[in-house]
């Protein structure tokens, strides 16, 4: 039954990254959450609060305005105090050329007693790095800003 309630959160919580509504989401992690997202560009590097991570959500729907994630698996483990959650998804996004971006990845994310305290996005990064250099180069300034850390 716990296992079921965090996975349907998390699905949810995927779902509200598509719609652009991440103070739901941000208000279910601890302050000093953890997130991590891969590569050397503006969506990378570490964050260590809510703040940054607020920052970042609403960089990643500026940068990424019609990115749609799809979460294709969940897996769950742990008891209330200590659980993790792995989440495969799929991503599209379409870019200013008209080409379509695409990436795959996993998500773990842990909690504490339905709190997130660390969130780490593995993904291909290179291909977010060349969906950024492509933005950038049609004229969006922040998509080659340097990465919001805390």
């Amino acid at each position: 039954m716990y296992h079921a309630l965090v996975e349907r959160v998390s699905r949810r919580n995927f779902e509200r990254v598509n719609d652009h509504d991440y103070e739901p989401l941000l208000a279910a992690c601890r302050p000093d959450v953890h997130h991590r997202f891969g590569g050397d560009h503006a969506l990378g590097g570490e964050r260590h609060d809510v703040d940054a991570l607020r920052r970042w959500f609403h960089r990643l729907g500026r940068l990424c305005p019609t990115l749609r994630l799809t979460v294709t698996d969940v897996w769950v483990k742990g008891l209330p105090h200590d659980t993790t959650a792995l989440l495969r998804w799929d991503a599209t996004q379409d870019l200013p050329d008209g080409s379509t971006y695409a990436n795959h990845g996993v998500h773990v994310v842990r909690l504490r007693w339905m709190r997130v305290v660390s969130i780490d996005a593995n993904e291909d990064s290179q291909a977010v790095e060349r969906a950024l250099a492509l933005f950038a180069a049609h004229g969006v300034e922040e998509a080659s800003a340097a990465p919001i850390t805390s």
